[in-house]
This record gives C-alpha cells, sequence and structure tokens, in this order.
C-alpha cells in the first residue's frame, strides 16, 4: 500500500511539475471525449438529471480548462450530451469562443429523413467533426442498419470526411460495428468507453463478441477511446492500475499503438475519480511503452480519427 501510495504522490507531483501545455515526458494531451452542458439555462438539459448531486451543475469550458491544462492537456473533443437537435448549433457557438474545443460530436439522427438537410448545415461548420450514434437516447444501431435511408445517411457521413462515435458499448453494438464498417468500408468510426464494457459470462457469447473485436482490429478506420477505464469495486473505485492493466493491454493488443485514443469523459468521470486520476492512471500505463507509442495515444492518433485543426499555438500541429 505504501509503494501504491508513493507512486501515486509522485505521478501527481510530475503533472504539476510538466510545463504548462506539456503531459508526461514533453507529450501534449488531446482529449477526446468532453461533454458540456449549462444547467443554468433556460430551457434546462436533458442530461445530467437534476437529482444527479455529482453532475449536476454547469459544465463550460472554463471550468473544463481550469482543472484540465495544469495537468498538460492542450485541446479537448466536445461530445454530444443531447439529442435536442439546436443543441448542436448551441455548442458550436460556444466551442467558437473556446480555441481548447478543437472539434464538436454532435448529434443527428441517421433514421431521420431530414439527416441529409441536417448535415450539410452542420458540416458547414470546421469544428463540426462527426456524430454519435448507438446505445443513447432510445436508439439502436444494429436496428438502423435493416432501415431503408440508414446506410445511405452512413455513406453520407463518410464522403463528408466525418467521424461516427459509438455510444455505450455491449457485444450486440460490436456486432453492429463490424457489419457497419463492412457497409461502409471507408468511414471512420470510433468505440467509445470499451474498458468499461464486460465481456459475456456465456462462453459461446463470449466468444463471438472477442471474434468480432478482432474483426474490428483488421479494420484500418476504427479507434478505440481507452476511457472510462474505473469500476466500481464494491464501495471503491480502486486508484491502482494493477486492477485495470489486463483490460488495457487486451484492448490495445487487438487494435495496436495507432488506433487508441485518450478520452476522459470529463465530467460524467467525476462519478468515478478525480480528472487527475483519470489521465494520472493512463498516463502511468503509457510510462511502460514507447515515447512514439504514449505520443500516438495522447494526441497524434486524435488527428487521423478526427481530421481536427489547431486552433492554439500550446496545440501540436495537425
Amino acid at each position: 500500500m505504501a509503494s501504491v501510495q508513493r507512486r501515486s504522490f509522485l505521478l501527481a507531483a510530475g503533472a504539476s511539475l510538466a510545463p504548462r501545455g506539456l503531459g508526461a515526458a514533453g507529450i501534449p494531451v488531446i482529449d477526446t471525449h468532453i461533454h458540456l452542458f449549462d444547467t443554468n439555462r433556460p430551457q434546462g438539459v436533458p442530461w445530467p438529471g437534476k437529482d444527479n448531486k455529482v453532475l449536476f451543475q454547469p459544465a463550460l469550458p472554463d471550468r473544463y480548462r481550469r482543472i484540465a491544462t495544469p495537468l498538460g492537456v492542450v485541446g479537448a473533443i466536445k461530445v454530444e450530451a443531447s439529442p435536442w437537435i439546436e443543441d448542436n448549433q448551441w455548442v458550436l457557438d460556444l466551442a467558437a469562443e473556446e480555441p481548447i474545443i478543437v472539434g464538436v460530436i454532435g448529434n443527428l439522427d441517421l433514421a431521420a429523413p431530414e439527416f441529409g438537410a441536417q448535415l450539410d448545415r452542420f458540416q458547414s461548420n470546421p469544428l463540426f467533426r462527426g456524430i454519435r450514434y448507438g446505445n443513447l437516447w432510445g436508439r439502436d444501431l444494429a436496428a438502423g442498419l435493416g432501415r431503408g435511408n440508414f446506410v445511405a445517411n452512413l455513406k453520407l457521413l463518410s464522403a463528408a470526411g466525418l467521424t461516427l462515435d459509438t455510444a455505450n458499448p455491449n457485444p450486440d453494438l460490436i456486432a453492429a460495428i463490424v457489419r457497419l464498417t463492412g457497409l461502409v468500408p471507408d468511414l471512420r468510426v470510433v468505440i467509445d468507453h470499451l474498458p468499461q464494457m464486460r465481456a459475456p459470462d456465456d462462453r459461446a457469447l463470449r466468444r463471438k463478441y472477442q471474434d468480432g473485436l478482432r474483426e474490428l482490429g483488421q479494420r484500418p478506420r476504427v479507434f478505440v477511446k481507452l476511457s472510462a477505464v474505473f469500476r466500481r469495486i464494491g464501495e471503491e473505485v480502486p486508484r491502482d492500475l494493477s486492477v485495470y492493466r489486463a483490460t488495457l493491454d487486451e484492448i490495445s493488443a487487438v487494435f495496436g499503438e495507432d488506433r487508441v485514443l485518450f478520452g476522459s469523459d470529463w465530467p460524467n468521470s467525476d462519478q468515478w475519480r478525480p480528472y487527475a486520476d483519470v489521465l494520472g492512471l493512463v498516463r502511468e500505463y503509457f510510462a511502460s511503452k514507447s515515447p512514439a507509442a504514449a505520443e500516438k495515444y495522447f494526441w497524434r492518433n486524435s488527428v487521423a480519427a478526427y481530421r481536427w485543426r489547431k486552433r492554439d499555438p500550446s496545440q501540436p500541429g495537425a
């Protein structure tokens, strides 16, 4: 226990002493998964609920900046936290004044007949880097693939050079992504929060899930966020890397160093551990990797996945 505490102290101290805008070993960090919302808006927010004592407060760029930039984070990609169409515009307007936001993953319904017009509207903004679709807001990617205009709309997304983030992985979603990437092979797809998923206990289902994951590992346009890593075990959320290393090793082995991304899931991550712990855990994990592998994870792969553009001198060239 003493050695674990000492290691955590040294990691925290190293982060605090790093040059502003630089991460461990001088690597800048692009956080590919944050949420922004304002609980004080007159119209309110669809998420989080008022009963969530941790999350129900404004999550805006100035608050994020105060938390993240002292730890070496130089940019972030905002991922949708609302199914309301006009919230795409709300966050794009917000991001326009905030150079720390290098991209926005919005919300459009791929099954909607007006999808094409909505995509035309928002893709004209260079900060709009794609949409999120999956097991969220009552949607089902697997079911969508059977609808007439759904695949055609995915092809529109691909033709626009944008990215599809997938929400809340489970075995059915993994199988759907295998099917999707076969139908639209040029589309860049990012699987969010894969470390949080538990593989099925049933042996046959587990084998099907693992086969699907290996298939996706062979598809070069599929990326994975090593995000939402922490787990609650009983009443505790352990900080010790040894609890999570096997999961991180397994995913990294399947997708390789060129297709894994850092994402914090802030402020949702506050329900598990503080931001410093979220970043500190994966910094500790990548401390045993090559500097090139760490640089890919903390920023280079995010350019390949999202094609974001540099907005601030502290951000690496992209």
